[in-house]
């Protein structure tokens, strides 16, 4: 019975979303429900590629990508995988007929931290950015459109800034385990050992751009999608804001985050905007 399997392949990107960001989860739990299981599908795929060019120091993490890489074309291609996050995600990758380029731009750049290291130049680091977070934007795009072509096309570039944004909070947020762990270097012209208010600024500044962008296609998108999208640009924005009120000596110390209660009231924030139709 393979719809015994695709349950419980669909519980487990449920189960990976939940485990490894609260903040999405929630974000996640506010979309309509016609969606939500797809965007968990999306969730999965992607946390798993990371996962393994980010945390699994004590193996080949190589062979563990290139493993992989080649189990999730194969899932793409036959429409069914033993590795139920990939079972998952091939299952929304179909129903949603998702350009196979943007999976192959998002796996090149998840390669590239297998061994890239530094990001001097503006072209290398837009292409990273490019492959990491717009085209999961992208992703999940396809999926609160539901097919629609034109509505994805007049979107596509503000889904595109929101992806950026959120990585790029999520690379200044990270910056102490990024820089000192693993050795990476996102942001370039930035001398992120002796990070200053002025590099700092520079990048808040970048990333206020790419919120204004994107909220720009958050108040255009269907129903279904508009609160739940609204919701993780709200959490992402308040992060924003800590960051910015932040020393950069503390940055590059400390994780910041956004606390429970935070997050919480940020989420009745967001909902009382949404139902008087303030966005």
């Amino acid at each position: 019975m393979k719809t015994i399997f695709d349950r419980v392949s669909y519980d487990c990107s449920k189960i990976v979303t939940e485990s490894y960001s609260t903040s999405f989860a929630l974000a996640t739990k506010m979309l309509a429900t016609s969606i939500r299981k797809d965007i968990y599908n999306i969730y999965g795929f992607v946390r798993f590629a990371d996962e393994i060019v980010d945390t699994f120091h004590d193996y080949d993490k190589e062979q563990l990508f290139s493993n992989f890489e080649q189990s999730l074309e194969n899932a793409l291609t036959n429409k069914i995988s033993l590795n139920p996050i990939l079972n998952s995600f091939q299952y929304t990758y179909h129903k949603y007929d998702i350009p196979h380029h943007l999976v192959e731009a998002f796996m090149k750049s998840m390669r590239m931290d297998l061994h890239k290291k530094e990001y001097n130049t503006i072209d290398e680091y837009q292409e990273y950015i490019y492959g990491s977070a717009d085209v999961v934007g992208l992703m999940c795009l396809c999926v609160f459109v539901n097919g629609d072509k034109e509505k994805y096309e007049e979107l596509k570039e503000s889904a595109m800034a929101l992806g950026s944004a959120f990585q790029k909070v999520n690379f200044l947020r990270d910056l102490k385990a990024d820089y000192e762990d693993l050795n990476r270097s996102y942001f370039p012209e930035t001398n992120l050992a002796e990070l200053d208010e002025v590099s700092k600024k520079r990048i808040v500044e970048e990333i206020k751009a790419d919120f204004a962008l994107g909220y720009s296609g958050i108040v255009k998108l269907p129903e279904a999608a508009k609160f739940g999208v609204y919701t993780a640009y709200k959490y992402y924005k308040k992060l924003l804001q800590k960051l910015q009120s932040t020393p950069p000596v503390e940055i590059k110390n400390t994780r910041i985050r956004v606390p429970n209660y935070q997050k919480f009231g940020l989420l009745a924030e967001s909902y009382v905007n949404y139902k008087l139709q303030l966005l």
